[in-house]
C-alpha cells in the first residue's frame, strides 16, 4: 500500500471536526469547532459561514440546508443566507455542556452526543434528532461523546467516551430506530490515545482518529488494530471517506483548542487527504428535512 498525503486549503482550525463529503456537487465539508465555523471546499472554491455557539458536527441535508448540533441542541442553517434557527432544544444534565459529535444514521436521522466540559461527570448521552424536528433521547452515562458512526447495514451504532478511551456499540433498529443495551467494545488507551472522531469504510471497519499519539488508526469491529497511519501534524481529530469513487480519507486536526490540546506545528489545524489507502467509504447519508419548513 502506498499512500499519498497532501494538505486541502490554506485554512488552520482552532479544533477541526466532522468532515462530511457531499456527492452530489462534489464538495467537502467541515467545522472548526472553536471559531465557530462551517466550512466547505468545493471544486477549489472555499466558503464559510458563522454559528451562533461552538458546534459539534453537521449533516447534510436533502433540501441543500445543514443540521448543526450547537451548544443547546439541534439547529437548521440556510447556506444561502447563513441564517441559523433552532429546531429542537436538548435539555442537558448537569452545566458546562454542549452537543458534540454525530452521524446520520441510514434512515436519514441524526444522531449526535453530548460532552461534559472541564469535568469527568458521566452527564452525557445521545439524542436523536427525528425528520419531524422533534429529539429521542438514545442512551446516557458518559462524558464525551466521540466516534459516532453507523455500520453498512444500520443495525449497529458505534460511539466512544473519549475520557474513558472506550469504543462501544448498540443494537440499532434501523426501522423503529430503538437501541439496545450498551456495550464495550474495546479500548485505544493500549495505542497511547482516547478515540475521537470516526467513520465506517464499505467492508465495515471503523477508521478512528487517534488524538493523542498523532495516528489514524483501521480497527475491525472487534478491536483488532488492522493499520495505523501516521499523521504529519499532532492531533488528527476525524475522518471521513469522500472524492468521486469514495476512496479519499480526509482528517481533520486541532491547532488550539483553548483547553489542554495545542501545537505550534506549521501544519496543525490543517485538512489533510490521504490517497492510495485501498478501501472505500460509504456516501453519506443526507438528513431528511423535507417536512421542515
Amino acid at each position: 500500500m502506498s499512500v499519498r498525503q497532501e494538505i486541502i486549503g490554506d485554512t488552520r482550525d482552532r479544533l477541526g471536526e466532522c468532515p462530511l463529503w457531499d456527492a452530489r456537487d462534489q464538495s467537502l465539508y467541515w467545522v472548526d469547532s472553536k471559531a465557530r465555523l462551517v466550512r466547505r471546499m468545493s471544486q477549489g472554491r472555499y466558503s464559510e459561514w458563522r454559528t451562533p455557539s461552538d458546534v459539534g458536527s453537521i449533516a447534510l441535508t436533502c433540501s441543500g440546508r445543514l443540521v448543526l448540533a450547537l451548544e443547546d441542541g439541534f439547529h437548521l442553517m440556510d447556506l444561502s443566507t447563513g441564517g441559523v434557527r433552532r429546531l429542537a432544544e436538548v435539555r442537558h444534565k448537569g452545566p458546562a455542556m454542549r452537543m458534540n459529535d454525530g452521524r446520520t444514521d441510514r434512515q436519514g436521522r441524526f444522531v449526535a452526543g453530548s460532552m461534559v466540559m472541564g469535568r469527568h461527570d458521566t452527564d452525557s448521552g445521545y439524542y436523536r434528532l427525528e425528520t419531524d424536528g422533534s429529539v429521542t433521547p438514545l442512551f446516557d452515562g458518559i462524558a464525551l461523546a466521540n466516534a459516532t458512526c453507523f455500520s453498512p447495514d444500520g443495525r449497529r451504532l458505534y460511539h466512544a467516551d473519549s475520557l474513558s478511551g472506550n469504543v462501544s456499540v448498540v443494537d440499532y433498529d434501523p426501522d423503529t430506530g430503538a437501541v439496545g443495551p450498551r456495550r464495550t467494545l474495546f479500548s485505544t488507551q493500549a495505542h497511547g490515545s482516547a478515540p475521537d472522531g470516526a467513520t465506517v469504510d464499505a467492508e465495515g471497519c471503523l477508521w478512528i482518529a487517534l488524538v493523542q499519539c498523532g495516528k489514524l488508526g483501521r480497527f475491525q469491529p472487534d478491536g483488532q488494530l488492522l493499520t495505523l497511519l501516521d499523521v504529519p501534524t499532532p492531533f488528527p481529530t476525524c475522518p471521513c471517506f469522500g472524492g468521486p469513487d469514495l476512496d479519499v480519507l480526509y482528517l481533520t486536526s486541532i491547532r488550539n483548542t483553548g483547553n489542554l490540546l495545542r501545537s505550534d506545528h506549521p501544519d496543525a489545524g490543517a485538512l489533510f487527504a490521504f490517497h492510495g489507502l485501498g478501501v472505500r467509504g460509504l456516501p453519506e447519508v443526507l438528513f431528511d428535512d423535507r417536512s421542515l419548513a
